[in-house]
């Protein structure tokens, strides 16, 4: 069995199972469920933020980090899918190269295949394998594709946010709720000119929608390649789930992330459900030709199809 040897810290078994859920094979479903109790010690830290704001050396140099803490680390990292093959293009697993060899890290790309929101699909079900392996820390790099990165918040516990100066980030952040989301800003590339434009607008930002000093996000800079800074997020990183753990915030941020997982399975399952029972209605009522011909229309057809399914769990 497969969760077994990942309990044991099989890489193996844990990258194909990581394959079977991001392929959506059966088998994963299992699998996962028998693993689930083995889980709930990782931290899982999200990194978002727009195209070209560094987080995948800001990533690099987050993990050396943490490895010099002595914390085992798993990173996800989320890339756009190849308009060819529909695959991930692996960008950030080939800068990453350099923790190739240090078996307390394991780094593993996904697809977004066309999922919005800046994760995949499998996202959760990765989390979920490398937690079970036992890493202490998870990170996950989202695809970086604006306004649609609020998604991370449904799974991180910590969600880090990276500006860049002269990007206009700040109307992003305004534009997209990130200030609501964010645990942490970092303003990468700070030896860019206009950074302190940036560290004026967050906190300009932050006194509109923290009126409470104690609420306010704490705000950094670094310089990823020089690795200015980098001890300090990694600081802000751990004294954040002492915070949420301390609080029970953490406990509720667990609950969202098992019931996106439940609901996502269910939002999925149910798709294909309808996907299939569409076809055979359409070759049964030859509804695609009576559409054209405006004979019936779309709302009719999906009440049709839908009270159809309906019954049928009665």
């Amino acid at each position: 069995m497969l969760h077994e040897r990942i309990i044991r810290g099989d890489i193996r078994a844990a990258a194909r199972l990581m394959r079977l859920a991001d392929d959506r094979d059966p088998r994963a479903r299992q699998e996962l469920s028998d693993l689930f109790e083995h889980t709930g010690k990782a931290h899982v830290i999200g990194i978002t933020g727009n195209p070209g704001a560094g987080k995948s050396t800001l990533v690099d140099m987050v993990v050396q980090d943490l490895r010099s803490r002595n914390l085992t680390v798993g990173v996800i990292a989320i890339d756009p899918s190849s308009p060819f093959t529909g695959g991930a293009i692996l960008g950030d697993r080939i800068r990453m190269q350099r923790h190739a060899e240090d078996e307390g890290v394991f780094i593993r790309s996904l697809a977004t295949r066309g999922h919005l929101g800046g994760l995949t699909r499998s996202t959760n079900d990765v989390v979920t394998v490398m937690d079970g392996m036992g890493y202490d820390i998870v990170i996950i790099e989202t695809v970086g594709v604006g306004q649609d990165e609020v998604e991370i918040v449904k799974t991180a516990h910590t969600s880090v946010v990276v500006l860049v100066p002269g990007m206009g980030d700040e109307i992003q952040i305004m534009k997209a709720g990130i200030l609501e989301i964010a645990d942490i800003f970092v303003v990468n590339k700070a030896d860019r000119p206009g950074v302190e434009r940036v560290m004026a607008e967050l906190s300009t930002l932050q006194h509109i929608v923290h009126h409470e000093d104690e609420d306010r996000v704490p705000v950094l800079k670094t310089v990823a390649p020089s690795n200015v800074g980098i001890r300090e997020l990694g600081d802000a990183m751990i004294a954040h789930l002492g915070k949420i753990s301390a609080s029970g915030e953490k406990a509720k941020r667990d609950q969202a992330r098992l019931r996106e997982i439940i609901l996502s399975y269910v939002r999925e399952s149910t798709q294909e459900r309808f996907n299939q029972r569409f076809r055979e209605f359409d070759e049964r009522q030859d509804v695609s030709k009576r559409l054209l011909a405006r004979e019936v229309s779309p709302y009719e057809v999906a009440d049709l199809l839908l009270s159809e399914i309906l019954a049928e769990g009665r």
